[in-house]
């Protein structure tokens, strides 16, 4: 990677997510070369100000190419925080790619992803520059999940089942994004299982055990029961592109693999309250009338306080079965909310692994619009390790 003033900076740093990795970085990595960028200079500088470290700030609008290009080019990596992204980030991306910059994000907008796969995949292989979207709560429990239970059992993989829970607050940047997909235009279907892959991985890969499921069932392996869960959509199709990019270039999860996910629930009354909410929502967001029902929720720039955030958590359980038939059950869990405080944590993560350890990642991929999994793999899993995620397992069932 060539030599750049600086090794991160946080694009987006004055919106409510972007603050809590402000604050991240400057409480655990005060000694590397960052800064951070925005559209309000205002804003940039009492942030810039209420930090030990007094990052340099940086002007640029979304929709202003000679500003993004002047702040991508001064750094290894963008770490983007201006959602909802489909609206505010695509001349972004675009000034990483000709600017030979790498970018991470925490978007959930897959539809918009696809549209990034199919302008820069190809060029990015070629120029060797990382774009991995999704380095948040989604998709990386998800997707990391996954890629260490292939990792510390070393076998092929059948399936895997993801059960999620948690406890937290609601941004209203992350509603924002929810109600702005409704009128993003695509020749593509966001709810094709295989929304991220390519036409060849879909042809050999889709079956029933990849479709999407609804129902609400008793699971005896985790004694719980499964609900709807809201980011499936977006995280079963991260996994599933993970699986086509390690099957083409990497260790390949097996050539049977399949992935699903659901939220965790202590009853069937909780499982079944889950799954009226997430219908309900769903109404809201394709109704005609969902700009009304959009002034119901958070605005923009609001979340949830520091007391929710710090007593907020996660859990991911992975219930894994071999090709050989064996069963094992694996857990990921991290403190703190995790759509806010644990997402900051994950994107810095994310991006110190390219700007710090790029030698290391480089190994296994020469470029590309990449997921966490097969762009940062094991090396991710470390950087999580020391920031207090818990990996366990596996413990066979």
């Amino acid at each position: 990677m060539m030599s750049r003033e600086f090794d991160i900076i946080i694009y987006g740093a004055t919106g409510f997510t972007g603050k809590l990795a402000v604050e991240y970085i400057d409480n655990n990595y005060s000694n590397i070369k960052w800064a951070i960028a925005g559209r309000n200079s205002k804003k940039l500088t009492e942030i810039s100000n209420s930090t030990k470290s007094k990052p340099p700030i940086f002007i640029a609008r979304s929709d202003d190419a000679k500003s993004l290009s002047d702040v991508v080019r001064k750094t290894k990596v963008i770490a983007s925080l201006a959602g909802p992204f489909s609206k505010f980030s695509n001349e972004l991306v675009n000034q990483c790619y000709e600017n030979d910059t790498n970018y991470v994000d925490i978007t959930g907008e897959n539809i918009w992803v696809r549209d990034l796969i199919d302008r820069y995949h190809k060029g990015c292989e070629d120029k060797g520059i990382f774009i991995i979207p999704s380095c948040g709560y989604d998709s990386i429990p998800s997707d990391i999940g996954s890629f260490y239970c292939h990792m510390m059992l070393n076998e092929n993989i059948d399936h895997i089942d993801g059960y999620h829970t948690g406890k937290g607050g609601v941004s209203g940047g992350t509603i924002e994004s929810a109600f702005n997909m409704k009128n993003y235009k695509s020749s593509y279907k966001i709810g094709h299982p295989f929304l991220l892959n390519s036409k060849e991985f879909i042809k050999n890969n889709y079956n029933a055990k990849s479709k999407d499921k609804f129902s609400i069932k008793y699971i005896k392996d985790i004694n719980k029961y499964s609900a709807p869960f809201v980011m499936a959509i977006a995280n079963t199709r991260v996994v599933r592109r993970t699986a086509e990019l390690k099957q083409n270039n990497q260790t390949s999860y097996g050539p049977n693999f399949s992935y699903n996910e659901y939220m965790k629930a202590g009853s069937y009354t909780s499982a079944l309250m889950i799954t009226l909410g997430l219908g309900a929502l769903g109404l809201m967001i394709v109704s005609p009338i969902s700009n009304l029902f959009r002034k119901m929720f958070t605005k923009p720039g609001n979340g949830p306080d520091k007391k929710t955030r710090d007593e907020g958590w996660f859990e991911s359980i992975f219930v894994v079965k071999t090709e050989t038939g064996n069963k094992y059950k694996f857990r990921l869990f991290g403190d703190g909310d995790p759509g806010y405080k644990s997402t900051a944590k994950l994107i810095c993560e994310s991006a110190l692994c390219i700007a710090l350890n790029f030698d290391q990642i480089a190994k296994n991929n020469t470029g590309g619009v990449l997921t966490t999994a097969s762009g940062l793999g094991e090396t991710l899993v470390k950087r999580l390790k020391n920031a207090n995620i818990l990996f366990e397992g596996p413990d066979k069932i």
